[in-house]
């Protein structure tokens, strides 16, 4: 099967960007193996996932179905926190998923440590796999816990510069029309409750407690939920400001003691 075999293929299953995705798949698969990835990805299942890693930011991440797949639009969470973060600074990530966010601002800010949480145990295994492949598995500690609760009693309250964020935040009536790629993607990772806000309000509401007095919160958003992040910060006491990506959405939301 040549390369320009895969691209007919995949354009003839509607693939946008056949033409790329098909000089993908040739470089890391030969014979049968390319054969299946080709027609498995002509059904939407995802590229990344045939692959078996993508990139993002600066760094590579192995990535399954146990995670979500890293974008280019949770990039701007990243280079947020690398300007913001304090020197030596200790941060929590919730819901790390691959870890792609902790681990490219560690890579990042090589003066900072992490503490990568997750509910899933082999989505926190592949964390930990990523940590070490781009090699700052020394700094950054994987945790077992559900964002959705409390901490767990052995994280101090006040001990962390910053809290770091892309929570679930999907509303439950929009997960059925999202495009077919992502229908492969875990529920878990992408569904945020009836409004989309659980998660948000969790993470105020009981993780925010163990940031430093100056300690920010840095959350990736819907583009639509930028008014109601704001609106929960400024309930609670926060100051908030949205940043948008490189379409113009609202991306991430900055919340900052109202003191600062």
């Amino acid at each position: 099967m040549t390369e320009e075999d895969i691209r007919q293929r995949l354009l003839s299953a509607g693939v946008e960007n056949a033409r790329h995705e098909a000089r993908l798949l040739a470089e890391a698969l030969t014979g049968d193996r390319l054969a299946a990835a080709v027609e498995r990805r002509c059904t939407g299942y995802p590229l990344q996932y045939l692959l078996g890693e993508w990139w993002f930011y600066r760094e590579s991440y192995e990535v399954s179905e146990d995670c979500l797949i890293p974008r280019a639009d949770t990039e701007l969470l990243v280079e947020k926190a690398v300007k913001l973060l304090p020197p030596r600074a200790r941060f929590l990530d919730l819901c790390t998923g691959s870890g792609c966010v902790a681990v490219s601002t560690l890579c990042a800010r090589t003066d900072t440590h992490a503490t990568a949480v997750e509910l899933f145990s082999k989505t926190l295994e592949l964390a930990a796999r990523n940590g070490a492949r781009n090699g700052v598995a020394d700094r950054m500690e994987p945790l077992l816990a559900d964002v959705l609760e409390a901490p767990p009693e052995d994280l101090p309250q006040g001990g962390f510069d910053a809290i770091l964020s892309n929570p679930p935040y999907i509303r439950t009536d929009v997960m059925p029309t999202l495009q077919r790629e992502v229908q492969y993607e875990p529920v878990a990772a992408l569904c945020g409750g009836m409004d989309g806000l659980d998660f948000y309000r969790s993470i105020l509401d009981r993780w925010g407690k163990l940031l430093t007095p100056t300690g920010f919160l840095l959350l990736e958003i819907g583009y639509d939920q930028g008014e109601a992040l704001c609106r929960l910060g400024a309930e609670r006491g926060w100051k908030t400001t949205v940043f948008k990506d490189l379409g113009g959405n609202d991306r991430v939301v900055l919340l900052e003691p109202n003191s600062i």
